[in-house]
């Protein structure tokens, strides 16, 4: 048989027995992620073309404990005929997995015989760890169960060379459309003429009061947007890219349709480590949208898991803009507080920030676990020390902005 792998292995002429799950399912227990992972980087990085690539062994190493993970779930059988389990919920995940295999490794120009030749140490890494596993009574198991481990890493490989297929396609089209270089327009130095913004309104096949959703990924956190990318145009839904120099900007019609790929790719951004810019109306607004995400995207930390907005995050984004003209907007709050106990600072400090996100005398109390008339002691004495009225909002959004 001719596979995504190549030939089949020859088979054993041992005579296979029927499957018996529990002992099987035992087996596959006695697998363990870290350590497979852990040989199939020792060999993976012998390879050429994954020894010189630039792709981190962090990248090679967190895909290959989501794959290990996937392939040993869909070995393991729940069925008494001993079929390997293959729940819709399961498939939806090894998908995933696939793409971001195939579209990481398309970016890092690995060549697809040497994605094929890693892929296939999933196989051979799988079968050493279940033979070392295994006793001399296991082997008409193993001999049974061969064909189906084989499948299952097939069906994985086969999935991840049509992500990486794609995604080449999509660099090829990227790096040569004359739709692309009218994209680029949109994001120069200045905005865009009106002329240019309605040729790449035409070329795009965007209304001019066309909905549009923008994000922008920074740095590393660049690559799992182009996998939510990717996942969408495999459902046929078309968006458009820009690269900067550290960053990746992409750009679609905002659907509101639950289910619609686009509407999944706008759910899928708004929980990456990203600028995400909601409900631009038309071309013209691309350019202050791209660079308000880029902005956003820059200010992400690791500490984030959702996308930063502006509508959330705009007193990180003061803080940032003020900063970087030299200004401190808390220096005299810091120096005030410093004559204080490190207890008593501690404790007005917290409560000046409970008040701050509540705006709620209540709501502070409980969550600081004190009593209100505690709460409101705290306050006055805030007040006193550094001059601000927690309780007027002008004064009080300088402490929201400086400690963003």
């Amino acid at each position: 048989m001719i596979s995504a792998l190549g030939p089949r292995i020859v088979r054993s002429n041992v005579v296979a027995a029927e499957p018996d799950s529990t002992r099987w399912n035992t087996l596959l227990d006695g697998l363990r992620v870290e350590a497979l992972t852990d040989e199939f980087l020792s060999r993976v990085l012998r390879l050429p073309h994954y020894r010189d690539a630039q792709l981190p062994a962090a990248e090679i190493r967190r895909t290959g404990e989501q794959s290990f993970e996937a392939l040993i779930r869909s070995l393991r059988s729940t069925h008494p005929s001993g079929a390997p389990a293959d729940s819709e919920e399961l498939r939806s995940i090894k998908l995933d997995i696939a793409t971001d295999v195939g579209v990481s490794r398309a970016r890092a120009d690995i060549p697809v015989d040497a994605l094929m030749t890693a892929i296939r140490l999933d196989f051979s890494v799988l079968w050493d760890a279940l033979m070392a596993l295994s006793g001399p009574d296991d082997a008409p198991l193993l001999v049974a169960r061969a064909d189906t481990v084989w499948q299952v890493v097939d069906a994985y490989a086969s999935q991840t060379q049509g992500a990486y297929i794609a995604e080449r396609q999509r660099m090829t089209t990227e790096a040569s459309s004359v739709r692309q270089g009218l994209v680029a327009s949109l994001f120069g130095v200045s905005a865009a003429s009106a002329t240019v913004v309605e040729r790449a309104a035409t070329a795009l096949g965007l209304g001019a009061d066309q909905r549009l959703s923008v994000a922008v990924a920074a740095g590393e956190n660049a690559g799992a947007l182009r996998v939510s990318i990717a996942l969408a145009a495999r459902r046929g839904a078309e968006v458009f890219t820009h690269p900067f120099a550290d960053a990746l900007l992409a750009f679609w019609p905002t659907d509101a349709q639950p289910g619609a790929a686009l509407h999944d790719l706008g759910e899928r951004s708004a929980a990456l480590r990203c600028g995400l810019v909601d409900d631009v109306v038309g071309l013209t607004g691309l350019h202050d949208a791209g660079e308000l995400a880029l902005e956003l995207a820059r200010l992400a930390t690791e500490a984030d898991d959702t996308a930063l907005r502006l509508q959330t995050d705009w007193a990180r984004l003061a803080r940032s803009r003020l900063g970087a003209d030299g200004i401190r907007l808390a220096a005299d709050v810091d120096a005030a507080l410093a004559g204080c106990g490190q207890v008593e600072r501690e404790r007005l400090v917290e409560t000046a920030r409970a008040y701050v996100a509540t705006g709620s005398i209540a709501a502070s109390a409980e969550s600081l676990f004190c009593h209100r008339n505690t709460l409101m002691n705290r306050m006055r004495r805030f007040s006193a020390l550094t001059g601000i009225d927690l309780a007027v909002p002008v004064q009080a959004a300088r402490l929201v902005v400086a400690w963003a």
